[in-house]
């Protein structure tokens, strides 16, 4: 029987490629990946249904600390926003799901591989891209894009079938990760119509001011209001925590990858606050030559991700570059909670360039001469 791996997702299209892979003679094994998405819940849930769509397993691959290692980390070195609004929160957890499922099915020597991405959207191109450079070999299978299948064909197909499942389509896209969740609906198709309130998947409980300290440790967030933890914990503790303002929300417009323009929401409180509270430790501990190259090669290594070109060398280059950057980018940040926003109080940092010693800006210097200057 000729193996296959199929990234699935529990959703309509990937329950449709298992069915109809399944009734077509493949040996189909399901493999989700968890970057922050999936609740112990959800993912049981995952498994329930693929068995249903007759796959032969399935697998859950937790990714979140991968991620983080991989991509999220440089993201927040680089202080990376789309367009200098989009944390690139689905773009870049696509990148290491893309490389995890690849080494499951060369794990399992499978020869074939299959994606349920439609022909319009970024998803195929990064799926593709990864696939094919890091297993030539495997042979990639779309039955969505080249069937060129409508959502009521593939219900149709799935009823026929003896799947009878609800796939009411909900009124908003929502897909969740570790570095932010976007937000899809028929305003985001258009140009003029904002997302309604309750579009976004958390709402504003918290009504009163909140100080939190963020405390780095060259780049990376080792702890909040003095508990240490890993980067990625800490990154979920300040989400759950700021979310409950409402905070982190906004529509980003972008160049999409396939050429045509694109609009999503998205709520991202704990990457827009941290990238924040990052650059303003940078502004006190970097020198202005390495915040000016820094500037343009985050923006690089920003749209290289975006694009899919996670495997390309000069990726490993800019993050030397970025890594390097860090070194003394350690303190901590003074960040207050509000409704719907935050604030940036300052810093403290034994790397702090703003010393009062050698003088303070546009006061008395202390540390040079007329002559000197």
């Amino acid at each position: 029987m000729k193996k296959l791996v199929i990234a699935y997702s529990g959703g309509l299209d990937t329950s449709y490629c298992a069915v109809s892979l399944s009734k077509q003679g493949y040996e189909v094994h399901a493999v989700s990946v968890n970057t922050g998405g999936f609740t112990a819940n959800e993912i049981k849930n995952i498994e329930t249904n693929a068995y249903k769509m007759g796959v032969s397993t399935y697998k859950n691959i937790e990714a979140v600390s991968s991620f983080y290692k991989k991509v999220v980390k440089y993201l927040i070195y680089g202080n990376v926003l789309k367009n200098n609004t989009y944390p690139l929160s689905v773009s870049a957890e696509r990148i290491v799901q893309a490389i995890e499922i690849v080494n499951y099915a060369k794990k399992i020597d499978a020869k074939y591989i299959a994606h349920g991405s439609t022909g319009a959207g970024n998803d195929q191109v990064r799926f593709d891209m990864i696939f094919q450079t890091l297993a030539p070999e495997i042979e990639i299978i779309t039955p969505i894009r080249d069937q060129k299948l409508t959502r009521e064909e593939e219900i149709e197909y799935l009823k026929q079938h003896g799947i009878d499942m609800s796939w009411e389509k909900a009124k908003y896209s929502v897909n969740k990760g570790l570095w932010g969740t976007s937000v899809g609906g028929a305003e985001t198709l258009t140009s003029h119509q904002p997302l309604p309130e309750e579009a976004f998947p958390s709402q504003l409980i918290q009504k009163d001011n909140k100080k939190v300290t963020l405390t780095f440790n060259k780049g990376e967030l080792e702890a909040i209001d003095g508990n240490l933890n890993k980067p990625e914990v800490n990154i979920e503790i300040l989400n759950n925590m700021a979310s409950a303002y409402a905070i982190g929300r906004d529509l980003h417009v972008g160049d999409t990858i396939v050429g045509i323009k694109g609009r999503v929401g998205f709520e991202a409180a704990a990457a827009l606050i941290i990238i924040k509270a990052h650059h303003l430790l940078e502004k006190h501990t970097l020198t202005k030559w390495q915040m000016q190259h820094k500037d343009y090669l985050s923006n690089y290594y920003g749209m290289h991700l975006h694009e899919g070109q996670y495997l390309d060398p000069v990726m490993r280059d800019m993050e030397a570059f970025l890594k390097s950057s860090q070194e003394s980018v350690s303190g901590d940040v003074t960040v207050t909670l509000k409704p719907y926003h935050f604030t940036l109080d300052g810093v403290k940092s034994s790397h702090d360039l703003m010393q009062s010693k050698f003088g303070s800006y546009g006061e008395m210097n202390l540390g040079w001469t007329a002559d000197e200057a």
